[in-house]
């Protein structure tokens, strides 16, 4: 069963706030008592009182600012790994109301090479995480492991370098320049075109051999966009030491 935290913390936030507000303008609660007896009443309102300011500032925080979220998997290696906690900047894409997800402000579209979390169109409950490569309207071509945006192919080049055993190449896409992973170099997973239709993105994943981007799962309509990865603030697996030297790299 997936718990859907943004629900459970709007309705903390709403009835603790509607505790605070009843009590100050109609139950006007005492809360000292010479009998030493508490209420029920006086319980409740006491822990609204304490809980209902740092609810709501989380509440703030993970809707319109910043969110954490934890990479379940290596499909975006070698840029993020597995274990690493990021933070999502949650108003690049427009303010969205909590649980709704609906747009109130407008504040910016994706660019082609942001790295981006997006709810699953198939399920909303699951986030994704990949990259931009194609925006509304282009034709992307990936072929043998080359793409090209509106037939202008786009930067590749191989490094000295390797991670999990396969060879880094260099992308760059409208200047943002990153580390992608090819895992077999003769066998290129969903070689096509494909035309981005308005209002949606083309997503794909840095370890290109091995990710479920829009190759296989479609586009993505712009009102799945959760917010822009920006910083890696932690990086931990279970029975290892976490690695520190991740905290606070910033996401190409």
């Amino acid at each position: 069963m997936i718990i859907n935290l943004a629900l459970i913390l709007t309705a903390l936030t709403v009835i603790s706030g509607i505790v605070v507000a009843l009590d100050k303008f109609v139950w006007k609660t005492d809360m000292g008592d010479e009998s030493g007896s508490v209420s029920a009443q006086q319980v409740l309102v006491e822990y609204s009182r304490s809980f209902f300011p740092v609810l709501l500032f989380v509440l703030v925080v993970r809707s319109f600012i910043f969110e954490p979220f934890r990479i379940p998997s290596g499909s975006m290696m070698p840029t993020l790994l597995q274990g690493d906690f990021i933070f999502v900047k949650k108003y690049s894409y427009g303010l969205r109301l909590p649980v709704t997800e609906t747009k109130f402000i407008e504040t910016g579209s994706p660019e082609r090479g942001d790295v981006v979390v997006f709810r699953l169109p198939s399920d909303p409950s699951i986030n994704y995480i990949k990259r931009v490569v194609g925006l509304p309207g282009d034709t992307i071509t990936y072929e043998r492991h080359r793409l090209t945006v509106n037939g202008v192919p786009v930067s590749f080049d191989r490094t000295d370098r390797s991670f999990d055993n396969a060879p880094i190449f260099v992308e760059d896409l409208d200047g943002r320049v990153h580390d992608i992973l090819v895992k077999n170099a003769d066998f290129s997973r969903g070689d096509a075109t494909y035309r981005v239709p308005e209002g949606q993105y083309f997503m794909m994943g840095d370890n290109r051999d091995r990710s479920q981007d829009s190759r296989f799962i479609g586009m993505i309509p712009e009102e799945f966009l959760v917010g822009e990865a920006v910083r890696v603030w932690m990086h931990f697996v279970p029975w290892k030491m976490p690695d520190w030297g991740r905290i606070g790299t910033k996401i190409q």
